[in-house]
């Protein structure tokens, strides 16, 4: 199980999702969510009454899955979503690039657009005319900086079946050296 961190539901709370906002208040995509640990327990009397009820069997269906070495519907399910994950992680990384880039193209343009304004109130000045403010507020408007909690829930996410891949891909590689070990104490 788990929650979102009180910090970051503050944050969110305030709408303060930019990357500036999360920097001051030093979150990462590790801070969104915090683990509760889940605890399930029944009582000495349950688990007595289970186990008269439970028919009496040399294997049971559990013992046969623990010898199934094939994890492959699991792990082609986790590798398939963890892909979808990175293309959403991409499309999320490619509107950041946007925004750089956005952002250093209206600076490029307001430069530009400065020196103009400039070589314009020189030659006003040398006909004797009133100089233009070289600063116009209405002309370029800040570019609002991109959200980056869907980053952080996706990366959040990556890490999650990354971790998935990893626990089921050592349970397969244990029941491989176990199999072969007991191959080799067979023949």
């Amino acid at each position: 199980a788990a929650t979102l961190e009180d910090s970051f539901v503050e944050l969110y709370k305030q709408e303060k999702l930019s990357a500036k906002d999360l920097r001051e208040a030093n979150l990462s995509w590790r801070d969104v969510f915090v683990d509760v640990p889940v605890k399930i327990s029944s009582s000495p009397l349950t688990q007595a009454l289970i186990a008269e009820l439970q028919p009496a069997q040399a294997l049971t269906a559990a013992d046969l899955d623990r010898l199934d070495l094939s994890c492959q519907p699991f792990m082609e399910k986790n590798i398939q979503s963890l892909l979808e994950c990175v293309d959403d992680l991409i499309n999320e990384q490619q509107k950041v690039t946007m925004y750089h880039k956005n952002v250093a193209r209206q600076a490029q343009m307001m430069a530009a657009w400065l020196q103009k304004r400039k070589a314009e109130n020189q030659t006003r000045r040398a006909a004797g005319e009133e100089l233009l403010p070289e600063e116009d507020p209405s002309q370029f408007k800040p570019i609002p900086e991109p959200n980056l909690l869907d980053s952080y829930l996706v990366t959040s996410q990556i890490s999650t079946y990354c971790d998935q891949v990893n626990i089921a891909s050592t349970q397969s590689m244990e029941k491989l050296f176990l199999v072969e070990a007991l191959q080799k104490g067979l023949v």
